[in-house]
Protein backbone atom coordinates (compact mmCIF):
# COMPACT_ATOMS: atom_id res chain seq x y z
CA UNK A 1 0.00 0.00 0.00
CA UNK A 2 1.41 3.45 -1.24
CA UNK A 3 1.63 5.79 1.91
CA UNK A 4 0.25 8.93 0.24
CA UNK A 5 0.88 11.03 3.43
CA UNK A 6 4.15 12.16 2.21
CA UNK A 7 2.75 13.18 -1.52
CA UNK A 8 -0.46 15.01 0.62
CA UNK A 9 2.00 17.29 2.80
CA UNK A 10 4.27 18.44 0.09
CA UNK A 11 0.93 19.19 -1.87
CA UNK A 12 -1.36 20.80 1.02
CA UNK A 13 2.54 23.06 1.74
CA UNK A 14 2.04 24.15 -1.96
CA UNK A 15 -1.86 24.64 -2.39
CA UNK A 16 -1.00 27.11 1.09
CA UNK A 17 1.69 29.00 -0.67
CA UNK A 18 -0.61 29.74 -3.41
CA UNK A 19 -2.83 30.72 -1.19
CA UNK A 20 0.04 33.47 -0.08
CA UNK A 21 0.31 34.17 -3.59
CA UNK A 22 -3.13 36.06 -4.06
CA UNK A 23 -2.15 38.66 -1.67
CA UNK A 24 -0.37 40.19 -4.60
CA UNK A 25 -3.31 41.17 -6.87
CA UNK A 26 -5.54 41.69 -3.44
CA UNK A 27 -2.64 44.43 -3.03
CA UNK A 28 -3.55 45.68 -6.79
CA UNK A 29 -6.99 45.41 -6.23
CA UNK A 30 -6.99 47.65 -3.38
CA UNK A 31 -4.86 50.28 -5.08
CA UNK A 32 -7.24 50.02 -8.20
CA UNK A 33 -9.91 51.15 -5.97
CA UNK A 34 -12.41 49.35 -7.97
CA UNK A 35 -13.72 47.22 -4.88
CA UNK A 36 -12.63 44.21 -5.80
CA UNK A 37 -10.14 43.31 -3.46
CA UNK A 38 -12.23 41.38 -1.19
CA UNK A 39 -12.63 38.43 -4.32
CA UNK A 40 -8.93 37.61 -3.53
CA UNK A 41 -9.30 37.94 0.57
CA UNK A 42 -11.74 35.06 0.31
CA UNK A 43 -9.76 33.31 -1.92
CA UNK A 44 -6.71 33.47 -0.40
CA UNK A 45 -8.00 32.36 3.06
CA UNK A 46 -9.86 29.70 1.66
CA UNK A 47 -6.69 28.13 -0.37
CA UNK A 48 -4.22 29.00 2.81
CA UNK A 49 -6.75 26.78 5.32
CA UNK A 50 -7.29 24.18 2.85
CA UNK A 51 -3.56 23.63 2.26
CA UNK A 52 -3.01 23.70 5.95
CA UNK A 53 -4.97 21.19 6.68
CA UNK A 54 -4.58 18.70 4.16
CA UNK A 55 -0.65 19.75 5.12
CA UNK A 56 -1.31 19.43 8.57
CA UNK A 57 -3.30 15.84 8.29
CA UNK A 58 -0.02 14.20 6.64
CA UNK A 59 2.77 15.98 8.29
CA UNK A 60 2.70 12.82 10.61
CA UNK A 61 3.88 10.64 7.42
CA UNK A 62 6.76 13.21 6.64
CA UNK A 63 9.82 11.14 6.17
CA UNK A 64 13.12 11.48 3.82
CA UNK A 65 12.78 11.07 0.70
CA UNK A 66 9.78 9.45 -1.76
CA UNK A 67 9.39 6.28 -3.51
CA UNK A 68 9.10 5.95 -7.14
CA UNK A 69 5.56 5.45 -7.04
CA UNK A 70 4.91 8.74 -4.29
CA UNK A 71 7.06 10.73 -7.05
CA UNK A 72 4.69 9.91 -9.95
CA UNK A 73 1.74 10.76 -7.44
CA UNK A 74 3.28 13.95 -6.33
CA UNK A 75 4.36 15.40 -9.82
CA UNK A 76 0.34 14.64 -10.92
CA UNK A 77 -1.22 15.64 -8.15
CA UNK A 78 0.21 19.24 -7.79
CA UNK A 79 -0.59 20.12 -11.38
CA UNK A 80 -3.99 18.50 -10.98
CA UNK A 81 -4.85 20.13 -8.04
CA UNK A 82 -3.68 23.56 -7.48
CA UNK A 83 -5.55 24.79 -10.81
CA UNK A 84 -8.80 24.12 -8.76
CA UNK A 85 -7.82 26.40 -6.02
CA UNK A 86 -6.48 28.75 -8.18
CA UNK A 87 -9.89 29.18 -10.40
CA UNK A 88 -11.55 30.48 -6.81
CA UNK A 89 -10.79 34.15 -8.25
CA UNK A 90 -12.55 33.30 -11.18
CA UNK A 91 -15.67 32.19 -10.01
CA UNK A 92 -15.93 34.87 -7.33
CA UNK A 93 -14.44 37.83 -8.97
CA UNK A 94 -16.02 40.02 -11.69
CA UNK A 95 -15.97 36.96 -14.29
CA UNK A 96 -18.24 35.09 -12.54
CA UNK A 97 -17.43 31.74 -14.67
CA UNK A 98 -18.09 28.74 -14.42
CA UNK A 99 -16.52 26.00 -12.58
CA UNK A 100 -15.69 24.47 -15.63
CA UNK A 101 -14.54 27.88 -17.11
CA UNK A 102 -12.51 28.64 -14.45
CA UNK A 103 -10.61 25.23 -13.91
CA UNK A 104 -9.98 25.86 -18.02
CA UNK A 105 -8.48 29.43 -17.22
CA UNK A 106 -6.53 28.17 -13.81
CA UNK A 107 -5.19 24.90 -15.96
CA UNK A 108 -4.17 27.32 -18.94
CA UNK A 109 -2.23 29.11 -16.97
CA UNK A 110 -0.35 27.14 -14.72
CA UNK A 111 0.75 24.54 -17.37
CA UNK A 112 1.32 27.98 -19.05
CA UNK A 113 -0.49 26.95 -22.28
CA UNK A 114 -1.73 30.57 -22.42
CA UNK A 115 -5.38 29.60 -23.84
CA UNK A 116 -8.15 31.49 -22.74
CA UNK A 117 -11.82 31.39 -22.10
CA UNK A 118 -12.31 34.92 -21.21
CA UNK A 119 -13.23 37.95 -23.30
CA UNK A 120 -13.12 41.72 -22.63
CA UNK A 121 -10.05 41.39 -20.55
CA UNK A 122 -8.83 45.33 -21.68
CA UNK A 123 -11.80 46.01 -18.68
CA UNK A 124 -11.04 43.50 -16.01
CA UNK A 125 -9.88 44.37 -12.69
CA UNK A 126 -6.22 44.43 -12.70
CA UNK A 127 -5.91 41.87 -9.73
CA UNK A 128 -7.21 39.53 -12.03
CA UNK A 129 -5.54 40.13 -15.04
CA UNK A 130 -2.15 40.40 -12.37
CA UNK A 131 -3.76 36.59 -11.10
CA UNK A 132 -3.64 35.48 -14.86
CA UNK A 133 0.31 36.39 -15.05
CA UNK A 134 0.88 35.03 -11.76
CA UNK A 135 -0.07 31.62 -12.62
CA UNK A 136 1.81 31.34 -15.40
CA UNK A 137 4.84 32.82 -13.79
CA UNK A 138 4.62 29.99 -11.02
CA UNK A 139 3.82 27.37 -13.57
CA UNK A 140 6.88 28.05 -15.51
CA UNK A 141 9.46 27.58 -12.37
CA UNK A 142 7.71 24.99 -11.52
CA UNK A 143 7.96 23.19 -15.12
CA UNK A 144 11.63 23.92 -14.92
CA UNK A 145 11.85 22.15 -11.07
CA UNK A 146 9.78 18.92 -12.80
CA UNK A 147 11.95 18.87 -15.76
CA UNK A 148 15.35 18.95 -14.01
CA UNK A 149 14.46 17.28 -10.75
CA UNK A 150 11.42 15.34 -11.14
CA UNK A 151 11.48 13.38 -14.58
CA UNK A 152 15.04 12.55 -15.25
CA UNK A 153 14.27 10.66 -11.98
CA UNK A 154 11.19 8.91 -13.54
CA UNK A 155 13.28 8.07 -16.84
CA UNK A 156 10.09 9.86 -18.84
CA UNK A 157 10.02 10.78 -22.94
CA UNK A 158 13.94 10.48 -23.14
CA UNK A 159 14.85 12.78 -19.87
CA UNK A 160 16.88 10.34 -18.32
CA UNK A 161 19.57 11.30 -20.42
CA UNK A 162 20.12 14.59 -18.53
CA UNK A 163 20.64 12.77 -15.43
CA UNK A 164 23.71 10.12 -17.48
CA UNK A 165 26.83 10.67 -15.50
CA UNK A 166 27.96 10.69 -19.19
CA UNK A 167 26.24 13.37 -20.71
CA UNK A 168 27.27 15.93 -17.63
CA UNK A 169 24.33 17.85 -17.79
CA UNK A 170 25.06 19.39 -14.00
CA UNK A 171 28.84 19.59 -14.82
CA UNK A 172 31.26 18.93 -11.37
CA UNK A 173 31.29 22.19 -9.98
CA UNK A 174 27.50 22.65 -8.82
CA UNK A 175 26.03 21.94 -6.22
CA UNK A 176 23.24 19.35 -5.06
CA UNK A 177 19.91 19.49 -6.80
CA UNK A 178 18.24 22.03 -3.73
CA UNK A 179 20.90 24.52 -4.38
CA UNK A 180 20.97 24.28 -7.97
CA UNK A 181 16.91 24.62 -7.69
CA UNK A 182 17.51 27.60 -5.65
CA UNK A 183 19.75 29.60 -8.28
CA UNK A 184 17.84 28.60 -11.18
CA UNK A 185 14.87 30.46 -9.05
CA UNK A 186 17.08 33.58 -8.83
CA UNK A 187 18.02 32.97 -12.21
CA UNK A 188 14.46 33.16 -13.25
CA UNK A 189 13.50 36.15 -11.31
CA UNK A 190 16.55 37.88 -12.35
CA UNK A 191 15.24 37.47 -16.37
CA UNK A 192 11.84 38.26 -15.15
CA UNK A 193 12.95 42.13 -13.51
CA UNK A 194 14.66 42.34 -16.43
CA UNK A 195 12.31 41.75 -18.89
CA UNK A 196 9.89 44.62 -16.84
CA UNK A 197 12.72 47.16 -16.90
CA UNK A 198 13.13 46.85 -21.04
CA UNK A 199 8.99 46.89 -21.34
CA UNK A 200 9.13 49.59 -19.39
CA UNK A 201 11.74 51.53 -21.60
CA UNK A 202 10.07 51.30 -24.70
CA UNK A 203 6.98 52.65 -23.17
CA UNK A 204 4.58 50.40 -21.53
CA UNK A 205 3.22 51.35 -18.22
CA UNK A 206 4.18 49.32 -15.33
CA UNK A 207 0.88 46.90 -14.37
CA UNK A 208 1.12 46.33 -18.27
CA UNK A 209 5.05 45.41 -17.91
CA UNK A 210 4.86 43.24 -14.70
CA UNK A 211 2.44 41.08 -16.47
CA UNK A 212 3.67 40.13 -19.89
CA UNK A 213 6.92 40.03 -18.37
CA UNK A 214 5.53 37.18 -15.76
CA UNK A 215 3.52 35.98 -18.94
CA UNK A 216 6.97 36.31 -21.84
CA UNK A 217 9.57 34.25 -19.28
CA UNK A 218 6.77 31.68 -18.27
CA UNK A 219 6.35 31.40 -22.06
CA UNK A 220 2.54 31.50 -21.30
CA UNK A 221 0.99 34.17 -23.53
CA UNK A 222 -1.85 35.52 -20.96
CA UNK A 223 -2.05 39.15 -22.04
CA UNK A 224 -3.97 42.14 -20.44
CA UNK A 225 -6.02 42.41 -23.70
CA UNK A 226 -8.19 40.96 -25.98
CA UNK A 227 -5.78 41.32 -28.77
CA UNK A 228 -2.77 39.75 -27.07
CA UNK A 229 0.24 41.18 -28.48
CA UNK A 230 -1.19 43.43 -31.29
CA UNK A 231 -1.80 46.18 -29.00
CA UNK A 232 2.05 46.79 -28.88
CA UNK A 233 4.29 46.98 -32.10
CA UNK A 234 7.28 47.42 -33.63
CA UNK A 235 10.45 47.24 -30.67
CA UNK A 236 8.57 45.38 -28.07
CA UNK A 237 7.87 42.49 -30.03
CA UNK A 238 11.33 42.47 -30.54
CA UNK A 239 12.18 42.37 -26.63
CA UNK A 240 9.35 39.80 -26.25
CA UNK A 241 10.69 37.71 -28.78
CA UNK A 242 14.66 38.03 -26.85
CA UNK A 243 13.06 36.87 -24.17
CA UNK A 244 10.97 34.25 -25.26
CA UNK A 245 14.17 33.03 -26.76
CA UNK A 246 16.25 33.58 -23.65
CA UNK A 247 13.10 31.30 -21.77
CA UNK A 248 12.91 28.66 -24.05
CA UNK A 249 17.07 27.79 -22.96
CA UNK A 250 17.89 25.02 -20.53
CA UNK A 251 18.00 27.13 -17.41
CA UNK A 252 20.77 24.54 -15.85
CA UNK A 253 22.85 26.25 -18.63
CA UNK A 254 22.39 29.63 -16.62
CA UNK A 255 23.30 27.98 -13.86
CA UNK A 256 26.79 26.59 -15.47
CA UNK A 257 27.02 30.61 -16.72
CA UNK A 258 26.67 31.74 -13.54
CA UNK A 259 29.34 29.18 -11.67
CA UNK A 260 31.97 29.94 -14.31
CA UNK A 261 31.32 27.74 -17.51
CA UNK A 262 31.32 30.30 -20.05
CA UNK A 263 30.65 28.22 -22.63
CA UNK A 264 27.94 26.20 -21.16
CA UNK A 265 25.44 27.93 -24.01
CA UNK A 266 27.36 27.56 -26.76
CA UNK A 267 28.33 24.00 -26.67
CA UNK A 268 24.42 22.69 -25.80
CA UNK A 269 23.15 21.15 -28.89
CA UNK A 270 20.00 21.54 -27.81
CA UNK A 271 20.45 25.10 -28.16
CA UNK A 272 21.99 25.31 -31.34
CA UNK A 273 19.44 23.12 -32.60
CA UNK A 274 16.55 25.79 -31.07
CA UNK A 275 18.68 28.48 -32.74
CA UNK A 276 18.98 26.92 -36.07
CA UNK A 277 15.85 25.64 -36.42
CA UNK A 278 14.05 29.44 -35.44
CA UNK A 279 16.21 31.08 -37.95
CA UNK A 280 15.20 28.75 -40.74
CA UNK A 281 11.48 29.10 -40.05
CA UNK A 282 11.31 32.57 -39.89
CA UNK A 283 13.37 32.83 -43.27
CA UNK A 284 10.82 31.06 -44.85
CA UNK A 285 8.03 33.06 -43.26
CA UNK A 286 9.59 36.15 -44.34
CA UNK A 287 10.31 34.74 -47.54
CA UNK A 288 6.58 34.35 -47.68
CA UNK A 289 5.05 37.75 -46.06
CA UNK A 290 7.92 39.49 -48.74
CA UNK A 291 5.90 37.81 -52.20
CA UNK A 292 2.47 37.71 -50.58
CA UNK A 293 2.03 40.94 -49.46
CA UNK A 294 2.73 44.73 -49.78
CA UNK A 295 4.51 45.36 -46.04
CA UNK A 296 7.65 46.53 -45.78
CA UNK A 297 10.74 44.30 -45.11
CA UNK A 298 11.09 45.23 -40.89
CA UNK A 299 7.57 44.68 -40.43
CA UNK A 300 7.57 41.38 -42.39
CA UNK A 301 10.35 39.96 -40.75
CA UNK A 302 9.16 41.59 -37.05
CA UNK A 303 6.20 39.64 -37.58
CA UNK A 304 7.57 36.62 -38.62
CA UNK A 305 10.16 36.60 -36.10
CA UNK A 306 7.94 37.51 -33.34
CA UNK A 307 5.09 35.01 -34.40
CA UNK A 308 7.36 31.57 -35.14
CA UNK A 309 9.09 32.30 -31.81
CA UNK A 310 5.58 32.36 -30.01
CA UNK A 311 4.61 29.24 -30.94
CA UNK A 312 7.59 27.40 -31.00
CA UNK A 313 8.31 28.38 -27.52
CA UNK A 314 4.54 27.51 -26.72
CA UNK A 315 4.13 31.16 -25.19
CA UNK A 316 1.25 31.77 -28.16
CA UNK A 317 0.87 35.79 -28.24
CA UNK A 318 -0.16 36.86 -31.23
CA UNK A 319 0.83 40.02 -33.23
CA UNK A 320 -1.23 39.44 -35.97
CA UNK A 321 -3.62 37.02 -37.08
CA UNK A 322 -1.26 34.52 -38.84
CA UNK A 323 -4.66 32.87 -40.46
CA UNK A 324 -4.40 35.46 -42.93
CA UNK A 325 -1.06 34.23 -44.39
CA UNK A 326 -2.31 31.59 -46.25
CA UNK A 327 -2.66 27.77 -46.48
CA UNK A 328 0.85 27.04 -46.26
CA UNK A 329 1.79 29.24 -43.42
CA UNK A 330 -1.60 28.25 -41.49
CA UNK A 331 0.06 24.19 -41.83
CA UNK A 332 3.59 25.26 -41.02
CA UNK A 333 2.35 26.67 -37.87
CA UNK A 334 0.59 24.10 -36.38
CA UNK A 335 4.19 22.28 -37.35
CA UNK A 336 5.73 24.57 -35.41
CA UNK A 337 3.96 24.27 -31.82
CA UNK A 338 5.08 20.56 -31.82
CA UNK A 339 8.37 21.46 -31.95
CA UNK A 340 8.62 23.24 -29.09
CA UNK A 341 11.91 24.41 -26.97
CA UNK A 342 14.82 22.56 -24.94
CA UNK A 343 13.98 20.44 -22.33
CA UNK A 344 14.58 22.14 -18.73
CA UNK A 345 13.14 25.27 -19.73
CA UNK A 346 9.90 26.73 -19.25
CA UNK A 347 8.49 25.67 -23.20
CA UNK A 348 6.30 22.87 -24.13
CA UNK A 349 5.97 20.10 -26.67
CA UNK A 350 7.64 17.57 -27.87
CA UNK A 351 11.34 19.39 -27.36
CA UNK A 352 14.15 19.86 -29.39
CA UNK A 353 16.59 17.52 -27.83
CA UNK A 354 13.64 14.37 -29.15
CA UNK A 355 13.95 15.23 -32.53
CA UNK A 356 17.99 15.13 -32.45
CA UNK A 357 17.62 11.97 -30.88
CA UNK A 358 15.24 10.61 -33.37
CA UNK A 359 17.27 11.73 -36.02
CA UNK A 360 20.32 10.39 -34.80
CA UNK A 361 18.67 6.83 -34.34
CA UNK A 362 17.26 7.20 -37.74
CA UNK A 363 20.77 8.16 -39.16
CA UNK A 364 22.31 5.05 -37.21
CA UNK A 365 19.89 2.78 -38.58
CA UNK A 366 19.84 4.20 -42.17
CA UNK A 367 24.09 3.49 -41.85
CA UNK A 368 23.21 -0.23 -40.97
CA UNK A 369 20.80 -0.87 -43.92
CA UNK A 370 23.79 0.18 -46.51
CA UNK A 371 26.38 -1.53 -43.90
CA UNK A 372 25.21 -4.61 -42.52
CA UNK A 373 28.12 -5.82 -40.92
CA UNK A 374 29.06 -1.92 -39.39
CA UNK A 375 28.71 -1.39 -35.80
CA UNK A 376 26.53 2.31 -35.61
CA UNK A 377 25.58 3.76 -32.62
CA UNK A 378 23.34 6.74 -32.48
CA UNK A 379 25.49 10.05 -30.99
CA UNK A 380 24.03 12.48 -28.95
CA UNK A 381 26.74 15.38 -28.46
CA UNK A 382 29.56 13.20 -29.50
CA UNK A 383 28.68 10.96 -27.59
CA UNK A 384 26.48 7.22 -27.55
CA UNK A 385 23.23 7.60 -26.87
CA UNK A 386 21.62 4.00 -25.02
CA UNK A 387 18.83 1.81 -26.11
CA UNK A 388 16.71 3.05 -22.78
CA UNK A 389 16.82 6.83 -24.11
CA UNK A 390 15.75 5.76 -27.51
CA UNK A 391 13.21 3.09 -26.30
CA UNK A 392 12.05 6.12 -23.89
CA UNK A 393 11.88 8.97 -26.47
CA UNK A 394 10.18 6.44 -29.26
CA UNK A 395 7.57 5.88 -26.59
CA UNK A 396 7.21 8.96 -25.79
CA UNK A 397 6.29 10.02 -29.38
CA UNK A 398 4.17 7.12 -30.03
CA UNK A 399 2.33 8.50 -27.04
CA UNK A 400 1.89 11.91 -28.22
CA UNK A 401 0.56 10.80 -31.66
CA UNK A 402 -1.81 8.53 -30.38
CA UNK A 403 -3.05 11.22 -27.70
CA UNK A 404 -3.48 13.82 -30.20
CA UNK A 405 -5.08 11.66 -32.50
CA UNK A 406 -7.71 10.44 -29.51
CA UNK A 407 -7.89 13.80 -28.30
CA UNK A 408 -8.96 15.10 -31.76
CA UNK A 409 -11.60 12.51 -32.32
CA UNK A 410 -13.20 12.99 -28.79
CA UNK A 411 -13.29 16.91 -29.67
CA UNK A 412 -14.88 15.91 -32.74
CA UNK A 413 -17.29 13.93 -31.26
CA UNK A 414 -18.30 17.50 -29.09
CA UNK A 415 -19.60 18.89 -32.56
CA UNK A 416 -16.42 20.80 -33.52
CA UNK A 417 -14.94 20.57 -37.02
CA UNK A 418 -11.92 18.90 -38.35
CA UNK A 419 -9.73 21.89 -38.12
CA UNK A 420 -10.92 23.57 -34.46
CA UNK A 421 -10.60 19.90 -33.58
CA UNK A 422 -7.17 19.42 -34.34
CA UNK A 423 -5.48 22.17 -33.96
CA UNK A 424 -7.55 22.49 -30.37
CA UNK A 425 -5.83 19.15 -29.49
CA UNK A 426 -2.41 20.22 -30.44
CA UNK A 427 -2.94 23.50 -28.69
CA UNK A 428 -3.67 22.09 -25.64
CA UNK A 429 -1.37 18.75 -25.92
CA UNK A 430 1.28 20.56 -27.03
CA UNK A 431 0.33 23.71 -24.23
CA UNK A 432 0.85 25.99 -27.31
CA UNK A 433 -2.57 28.59 -26.60
CA UNK A 434 -4.04 29.39 -29.84
CA UNK A 435 -5.25 26.79 -32.31
CA UNK A 436 -6.33 27.30 -35.84
CA UNK A 437 -9.71 28.50 -37.47
CA UNK A 438 -12.38 31.05 -36.65
CA UNK A 439 -13.06 29.82 -33.26
CA UNK A 440 -10.02 29.42 -31.53
CA UNK A 441 -7.09 30.90 -33.60
CA UNK A 442 -4.98 33.90 -32.88
CA UNK A 443 -7.95 36.21 -33.10
CA UNK A 444 -10.52 34.10 -30.63
CA UNK A 445 -10.55 31.97 -27.79
CA UNK A 446 -12.07 29.00 -26.36
CA UNK A 447 -15.30 30.28 -24.78
CA UNK A 448 -17.72 29.40 -27.14
CA UNK A 449 -16.81 25.94 -26.71
CA UNK A 450 -19.10 24.06 -24.84
CA UNK A 451 -18.07 22.26 -21.76
CA UNK A 452 -17.80 18.43 -22.68
CA UNK A 453 -14.70 20.11 -24.87
CA UNK A 454 -13.60 22.26 -22.61
CA UNK A 455 -13.01 19.13 -20.12
CA UNK A 456 -11.39 17.15 -22.41
CA UNK A 457 -8.95 20.10 -23.30
CA UNK A 458 -8.42 20.69 -19.78
CA UNK A 459 -7.02 17.18 -19.46
CA UNK A 460 -5.04 17.78 -22.48
CA UNK A 461 -3.36 20.63 -20.99
CA UNK A 462 -2.18 18.73 -17.84
CA UNK A 463 -1.28 15.38 -19.82
CA UNK A 464 0.92 17.44 -21.78
CA UNK A 465 2.49 19.17 -19.06
CA UNK A 466 3.32 16.35 -18.04
CA UNK A 467 5.27 14.43 -20.63
CA UNK A 468 2.05 12.16 -20.95
CA UNK A 469 3.70 8.58 -19.59
CA UNK A 470 3.79 9.76 -15.73
CA UNK A 471 0.06 10.23 -16.03
CA UNK A 472 -0.01 6.92 -18.33
CA UNK A 473 2.00 4.97 -15.94
CA UNK A 474 -1.35 4.79 -13.36
CA UNK A 475 -3.07 2.99 -15.77
CA UNK A 476 -0.19 -0.10 -15.30
CA UNK A 477 -1.20 -2.46 -13.26
CA UNK A 478 2.69 -3.18 -11.95
CA UNK A 479 2.55 0.43 -10.51
CA UNK A 480 0.42 -0.14 -8.19
CA UNK A 481 1.67 -3.34 -7.20
CA UNK A 482 5.74 -1.91 -6.67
Amino acid sequence: MIDLRPVGYVIGLLVAVLGVAMILPLLVDIAEGRGHWPVFAESAVITIMAGGLIALACANGVREGLTIQQTFLLTTGVWALLPVFGAIPFMLGETGSSFTDAVFEATSGLTTTGSTVLSGLDDLPKGLLLWRGVLQWLGGIGIIVVAMVFLPELKVGGMQIFKSEGFDTFGKILPRAGQIASQISVIYLWLTITCVLSYLALGMNAFDATVHALTTISTGGFSNYDASFATFSGPKEYVATLYMILAALPFVRYVQLVNGNTMALHKDPQIRGFLATIAVLVLIIFVLLQNTSAHPWERSLREALFNITSIISGTGYASVDYMQWGAFAVALFFFIGLIGGCAGSTTCSVKIFRYQLLFASIRAQLRRIRSPHGIFTPRYDGRPVGNDVLSSVMSFFMFFVVTLGLVAVALSMTGLDFVTSVSGAGAALANIGPGLGDIIGPAGNFGSLNDTAKWILTTAMLLGRLELLVVYVFFTVNFWRA
